[in-house]
């Protein structure tokens, strides 16, 4: 049987198609256009997965990939930074448009399952996989399966709190971690030491403006405590990093090395890595489901 995943994203929704050995057939992306609304994501969905399996007759499961999780009370969409999905049954309303049954997870856990079973933590028994993007996410892998929590929300590293009475933020609390080190809130940071409206990438070219070294440790010291916070708790044997944010290679020394300053513990040796799948991990993952 063939499978495809979805990964529902902020900006694009990507699509593939793969076999039993997960060699791809397919593969597209669209835009999210989430300012449309709910049921143009619906669509959208719906039109991909069309387009996906035209060329081909057999049969298929579908994993889709979404920002925020199942609540365990009513099956709705919640936590989700696409803030049209909030209280949405999107499991159902998909599953009656297409006619199909549909596996749905979020989106740092289809990351975290990808990077684990076919990526970078093969071989790894726990696995934290991070995602740092438009949010901050987590997910957690236990013996190569994705570990919920008792109410689905074991992972969810983007919004626990860093700083008392710091950043506000969508959710409703303040100090949350995405608040801080996604990749808007470090562009924001930026804008308002420098007075510069530069993306990520061109803010880490910027190293001669003198308000790069602050920037910098700001963003360094909120990393390593925010990840020392998830080493203190879960000890996993891998960490990775996935989104955006995750290309900055300083994070995989100097950001490494404050969080191991900040662990409570003499012995700490935790690999932080950079994910072997790039923005492919999402549909795998799903694909996976």
């Amino acid at each position: 049987m063939n499978k495809i995943g979805i990964d529902l994203g902020g900006t694009k929704i990507e699509g593939i198609l793969v076999d039993e050995t997960f060699e791809t057939i397919e593969r597209k992306r669209i835009p999210t256009n989430q300012d449309y609304g709910y049921d143009s994501i619906l669509d959208s969905i719906k039109n991909l997965i069309l387009e996906l399996t035209r060329e081909s007759d057999e049969k298929f499961s579908i994993g889709i990939c979404t920002p925020g999780a199942l609540s365990l009370n009513s099956g709705l969409i919640k936590n989700s930074n696409t803030q049209c999905l909030i209280g949405k049954d999107l499991r159902n309303d998909l599953r009656n448009i297409l006619d199909h049954d549909v596996s749905i997870e979020n989106d740092a856990n289809c990351f975290a399952l990808a990077e684990a079973r076919l990526g970078a933590g093969k071989n790894s028994n726990i696995v934290f996989g991070v995602i740092m993007g438009t949010g901050v996410g987590g997910g957690i892998i236990i013996d190569g399966k994705i570990h919920h929590g008792r109410t689905n929300i074991a992972g969810e590293w983007g919004h626990h709190c860093l700083h008392n009475e710091g950043n506000g933020c969508y959710c409703g609390n303040r100090g949350c971690v995405e608040t801080y080190i996604s990749g808007p809130a470090l562009e924001k940071n930026w804008s308002q030491l420098s007075s510069l409206n530069q993306s990520l990438p061109e803010i880490i070219q910027n190293t001669d403006n003198p308000n790069f070294v602050n920037w910098k440790k700001t963003f360094l010291d909120n990393f390593g405590l925010s990840l020392a916070n998830v080493i203190d708790i879960l000890d996993p044997d891998m960490i990775i990093l996935g989104g955006g944010v995750s290309n900055i290679d300083f994070l995989y020394d100097e950001g490494k090395n404050l969080v191991y300053e900040k662990v409570f513990s003499d012995i700490i040796d935790t690999p932080i890595v950079k994910n072997k799948l790039g923005d492919s991990a999402g549909v795998f993952g799903a694909c996976l489901l």
